[in-house]
């Protein structure tokens, strides 16, 4: 899995979410930074307002957070979707002695997870 922080570099970068069933994500500053909540139709659904998408839990009466804006979260993209965002980009993934290496055509990236590889990958085409 991706590291907030590298989350929150996708997201100032411009790495945009179209929040849907399966996607992570965390609430910061709330005290619950290492609590990761997925989309789910089940407990966790997407609502779109005039004013924007809002993310509602349901049936979550232990504690008191009905529902979060969209922009107050935090999202950690999955493997598929941090090789769909490097679209044309992306050439190979290959596993290395120091973890995983995804190349691109501007370059390479190096990191212990996939996932944290892909995403330093994307950064480094966002940040361009």
């Amino acid at each position: 899995m991706i590291t907030v922080e590298q989350a929150k570099r996708l997201r100032k970068a411009g790495a945009l979410w179209v929040p849907g069933p399966g996607d992570r994500f965390v609430v910061p500053d709330r005290e619950m930074d290492d609590d990761v909540f997925v989309v789910s139709d089940m407990t966790v659904e997407v609502h779109d307002y005039p004013g924007g998408k809002v993310i509602g839990f349901n049936g979550t009466t232990e504690w008191a957070l009905d529902s979060i804006e969209q922009r107050e979260v935090i999202w950690l993209p999955r493997e598929e979707q941090l090789r769909a965002l490097l679209g044309e980009n992306f050439v190979s993934l290959e596993a290395t002695d120091g973890g995983f290496t995804v190349r691109t055509k501007a370059g390479s990236a190096t990191a212990a997870d996939a996932e944290q590889a892909y995403a330093e990958a994307l950064l480094d085409l966002l940040d361009g």
